[in-house]
């Protein structure tokens, strides 16, 4: 993936080669910017309101790619979730953030990818302690390459129609944020997809 002015200073090492902290873009009620904060301490209770995206990818009979996330990770691991979810860095472009992540976690990159609008929630993750206080840009797309999971990001993936979702999301632990995300997304999903998917 290409990098830009946001990715490359947020993927500086310091002297001793050492990570430097995440950041965030804090918004307000409307996602206008009003400033940055740690990627952890923004989802300490009672959190931090602030930029994220959540990407839907479809495969040409209208499935849904699902990811488990990777057990190793700090918020949620072992859960079902959408295709793919993150946050952009301070000052990249939300649309930039979901395909460069998708390529990241899935070693994809969607063949399609279209704005599906924004949705604000507060959701706490009772196994963690931590707090999504997010607004949330929407994008759907087409999943048309082989999958090239990174381990150390995402434990399984599956493609499913509405009704195995709806059969998975009642036996199986999904993210607090899922069903928001995916409603949310439900009518750029059924543009995308056409009314006999079922979404």
């Amino acid at each position: 993936m290409p990098t830009t002015p946001a990715t490359a200073a947020n993927s500086a090492t310091n002297g001793a080669g050492a990570q430097e902290p995440i950041m965030l873009e804090l918004v307000d009620e409307s996602g206008n910017t009003i400033g940055t904060a740690e990627k952890l301490s923004a989802h300490q209770a009672p959190g931090q309101l602030h930029r994220a995206f959540s990407v839907f990818l479809f495969d040409e009979h209208g499935r849904l790619l699902l990811q488990q996330r990777a057990l190793g990770k700090y918020h949620s691991p072992g859960v079902w979730s959408n295709t793919c979810c993150g946050h952009p860095y301070p000052g990249e472009s939300p649309f930039a953030a979901a395909a460069r992540r998708t390529h990241e976690e899935l070693g994809l990159s969607p063949s399609l990818l279209a704005e599906a609008g924004t949705v604000r929630y507060n959701h706490p993750d009772p196994a963690s302690g931590l707090v999504e206080q997010e607004f949330n840009h929407l994008f759907v797309g087409l999943a048309q390459a082989a999958l090239r999971p990174d381990p150390q990001e995402v434990g399984e993936t599956a493609f499913v129609s509405a009704a195995e979702l709806a059969e998975r999301h009642a036996e199986a632990p999904f993210s607090a944020w899922f069903m928001t995300v995916l409603d949310a997304a439900r009518p750029a999903i059924r543009e995308l997809t056409g009314e006999a998917a079922g979404w």
